[in-house]
């Protein structure tokens, strides 16, 4: 009966559901595995497997699955009230929540604004600042700066400021120009400079933008310390704080898209701490309920919050809004969250996970097919090539990055890639027997593909 159930459940997907970035053809001709429960860092299908989830169910689980202390608090919750406008009221969950982010966050970013999803933080702040000069007397600020492999979202203006053109260029007539900058993807060097040694020559590439354009930029969008659907390409130390600085000379706001990164994935609560760095806007969203519910918020700095205030006929409102903006179930669970970071010292107990992650990655780095290892906190990107030596990538259609990961499923675990890049972004409170199990099994699908 139960694998009937699995049958019955798998040919219903199949015929009804459309999948987030997938080619439905073949899935078509799949048998997906159908997730029905979670434990820990376990998710269970619906024949009993377990497999551990080393995308922390797309980068958005912090506590494990099924964690008691959040389920109790959205519990309560929804015995209390499942949802109320903040058009007109506020409520209990919402307020309390938006004290408990300012509190954490960079210090200087003392306003919250609510949405549901991080396409929506980002795409909020993109209007936020725009409007923000159109307020300071300022109009021809309206461009915008953004990174090459950049991604912050689906919604049309977090297209506009990414620059992943499989993703974004079927969407091109649609977008509005940004200037786009180098992002410092040191294998692969867009500046051709040696990583190391190179002082940051993509600052210089950014200088020249901000030099030339920088009085008719609004905002600079970008991912600190790890651009996430990129290929977990992370920044060297003093990109961040260069980009702040460079943003301050010239003037244009700071966003920070801390979606991916936010609330201790690399190690310290938001990316941003890392350096020192307070971004004028910042969008976090994923991590913020542990995955339990949607909910997103920007945070903002009371400069930009005073530039909407003022007489209802001048019309600086903000109009912008969302159905669920501060849904007090999601909210409910953030605070519970946070809690659980105090609580078990979520943040301090990390560096030993950090540890092994690095060193298990250094070893991994060692194959004959994998050209380079990424590691920030407790992010890992390892990149497979057809050359070690030449760096030469394998043709993409390929795909050697999707059969190592479904080789992996064979050994208990669960990963999704990037092209021919591995992600390591397992949940926050994985213990160190699971992390060296989700490495181990890397490394041995890796060898079984390429060797097998």
């Amino acid at each position: 009966m139960q694998n009937l159930d699995t049958k019955i459940l798998q040919e219903y997907d199949r015929r009804y559901v459309w999948h987030p970035f997938t080619q439905m053809r073949e899935w078509e001709e799949s048998d997906p595995v159908v997730i029905v429960g979670g434990e820990g860092s376990w998710l269970i299908d619906s024949d009993g497997n377990r497999l551990l989830d080393g995308v922390a169910s797309l980068w958005t689980n912090v506590h494990g699955h099924c964690r008691k202390e959040i389920n109790e608090a959205v519990k309560t919750q929804i015995d209390r009230i499942e949802h109320s406008t903040l058009l007109g009221l506020t409520n209990d969950r919402a307020a309390l929540l938006a004290k408990r982010l300012v509190e954490m966050a960079p210090p200087g970013l003392d306003k919250v604004f609510y949405s549901d999803n991080g396409s929506t933080a980002v795409e909020i702040a993109v209007k936020m600042a725009f409007q923000y000069w159109q307020q300071r007397g300022k109009p021809e600020k309206t461009r915008f700066i953004s990174f090459r492999n950049a991604y912050h979202g689906d919604t049309l203006g977090c297209v506009s400021v990414g620059g992943i053109d499989l993703f974004h260029g079927v969407f091109r007539p649609l977008l509005f120009p940004t200037f786009l900058a180098p992002a410092p993807y040191c294998y692969r060097c867009p500046c051709g400079a040696v990583p190391d040694s190179c002082g940051l020559k993509c600052l210089e590439e950014l200088k020249r933008i901000m030099a030339e354009h920088g009085d008719s930029c609004a905002a600079l969008v970008i991912e600190p310390l790890v651009q996430g659907a990129g290929g977990m390409i992370v920044q060297p130390p003093g990109f961040v704080r260069g980009v702040r600085e460079l943003c301050d000379r010239y003037g244009v706001l700071m966003i920070a898209d801390e979606v991916a990164v936010g609330f201790g994935r690399t190690g310290t609560m938001f990316a941003c701490d890392r350096e020192g760095v307070t971004p004028d806007l910042m969008a976090l969203s994923k991590g913020i309920t542990a995955g339990y519910l949607p909910l997103a918020a920007t945070l903002a700095t009371r400069e930009i919050y005073d530039a909407f205030l003022g007489d209802y006929r001048e019309l600086k409102t903000f109009f912008h809004g969302h159905t669920f903006t501060g849904n007090p179930l999601a909210c409910a669970a953030a605070l519970a969250s946070l809690d659980l970071f105090g609580k078990e010292q979520l943040l301090e107990a990390l560096p030993a996970k950090i540890s092994l992650l690095g060193e298990r990655l250094r070893m991994i780095g060692e194959h004959p097919h994998v050209g380079d290892v990424r590691h920030c906190g407790m992010v890992g990107g390892i990149e497979l090539v057809r050359n070690k030596e030449s760096r030469e990538p394998f043709p993409w259609e390929e795909r050697w990055g999707t059969a190592v990961c479904l080789t992996a499923r064979r050994h208990g675990l669960f990963l999704r890639p990037l092209g021919d890049v591995i992600v390591v972004f397992p949940p926050l409170a994985i213990s160190l027997v699971e992390l060296e199990f989700l490495m181990e099994g890397i490394d041995t699908s890796i060898r079984e593909v390429f060797h097998g």
